[in-house]
């Protein structure tokens, strides 16, 4: 098959969940015998905005269209002419969205015109959600609540008022304005998806909330929990103490603040080394959150193929902290794969995918001191971090993760039986 692969981003210009199981599936897909290409961004300050850059991941045409100035819009006119041209290249069979945001809604029509048919894996909130995580971006009363639900007026008044003039006497011009662009960009979405043929669902939550917004799409919507290479692990790494280990992202949502702050209140003698690139000042916050305490130290972003070898081998446990519900979070997988416990809270996908003192330990979510609970019962109760890490996995009876070569396979499913559709 002659299948396209389209995210917002793709390693390792970015590198978090979805940039990185796109890139597995893509590799795995090829390994099948398909001819695989990759569409995604690069936010280029120099180039002119929407050029076209072509690259290779190994034998896998790489497109790049660079979105440095304009990556807010959800929709660009440009961009969707550029995706039409390397669409008529490339003559893809299948179209694979994997995420839209800092590209353009209009890529899904784009890809339908071709007569391809189109599968969409949904790895957060981001149709059902303009900001993406159900997660207030509000100005006033708790720092980062979650939403109850998507709503035009109340997304303007909790995501968008700090692009509000904020002048008095133009406030009501101003919700009213908000108001009408998110209803606009709902209208939008709502707008494509008679376009996708297949929604694929890591979680019930995600499933959930985009069923609850969207509930024209239940027929076309199967649960499917990612996918993942083998992993090979390097011998543990002698360590002195207890070490916990945080792998991910410095963005406020991921909750490392909420873990160092719990973590700073643990006796004994326990580690946590965190792992992530940079973000400037919200890095430096994090700096300053932890200064003083020598027990905790800060890591560079690791190549994915480090995972087995220099990172998981140095902790005993992974946590997870998240202030948001979170979809089926990739570092959770990949902890069970190495048979690491896993503290995560209990809500979201991160609960489906930890049973409580069955393979890891999980804190009541965004609970600051129920966290510090469960970290120090791990560096208090000798084995018990090995012992809830041994069971791996919950899906699978060996506690194995699922591979993304039989991943792959399932997708090869999919995409015969949604040709077979449209060429009956």
């Amino acid at each position: 098959m002659r299948i396209f692969q389209v995210n917002h981003g793709y390693p390792m210009r970015y590198n978090a969940g979805s940039e990185v199981y796109a890139q597995n599936l893509t590799l795995a897909l090829a390994r099948r015998g398909h001819h695989v290409a990759v569409f995604s961004r690069c936010e280029d300050l120099i180039l002119p905005e929407y050029a076209l850059l072509e690259e290779r991941d190994g034998e896998i045409p790489h497109y790049l269209v660079n979105l440095a100035r304009s990556q807010a819009r959800v929709q660009h006119e440009a961009l969707d002419q550029v995706f039409a041209d390397v669409l008529e290249r490339e003559q893809p069979e299948v179209v694979h969205f994997h995420h839209l945001n800092h590209l353009s809604l209009g890529l899904v029509a784009m890809a339908r015109r071709t007569g391809a048919v189109v599968v969409f894996t949904v790895h957060d909130f981001w149709l059902c959600c303009p900001r993406g995580q159900l997660v207030s971006w509000a100005l006033e009363g708790e720092p980062w609540a979650l939403c109850s639900g998507q709503d035009d007026a109340r997304c303007a008044r909790a995501c968008f008022t700090r692009s509000y003039t904020g002048l008095a006497d133009f406030h009501a011009q101003d919700e009213a304005y908000w108001t009408a662009a998110v209803a606009a960009r709902m209208a939008a979405v709502e707008a494509l998806l008679p376009h996708i043929d297949l929604f694929v669902c890591p979680s019930r939550t995600v499933a959930a909330a985009l069923v609850a917004r969207f509930p024209q799409v239940a027929g076309r919507l199967v649960l499917q929990d990612y996918g993942f290479p083998a992993m090979k692990l390097a011998p543990p790494t002698p360590r002195e103490a207890f070490t916990f280990g945080y792998l991910g992202t410095h963005t406020a949502p991921k909750g490392l603040d909420l873990l160092i702050r719990a973590f700073r209140g643990v006796r004994g003698e326990a580690r946590l080394i965190l792992w992530g690139r940079p973000r400037g000042q919200a890095t430096d916050g994090l700096y300053a959150l932890a200064e003083g305490d020598p027990r905790i130290r800060f890591e560079d972003e690791y190549r994915n193929g480090a995972l087995g070898g220099a990172v998981l081998p140095a902790v005993d446990c992974v946590v997870v902290p998240s202030i948001w519900l979170e979809n089926s979070p990739l570092v959770i997988h990949e902890a069970q794969q190495a048979r690491r416990c896993v503290v995560t809270a209990d809500a979201g996908g991160m609960a489906e995918l930890v049973a409580h003192e069955v393979n890891g330990l999980l804190f009541r979510h965004r609970d600051e001191e129920d966290l510090r609970r469960q970290l120090q019962r791990l560096v208090d109760e000798p084995g018990l971090a090995a012992r809830l890490g041994a069971r791996g996995y919950l899906g699978t009876s060996d506690g194995h993760v699922p591979s993304i070569d039989a991943e792959a396979g399932v997708f090869e499913e999919h995409y015969a039986r949604l040709l077979a559709g449209v060429r009956a």
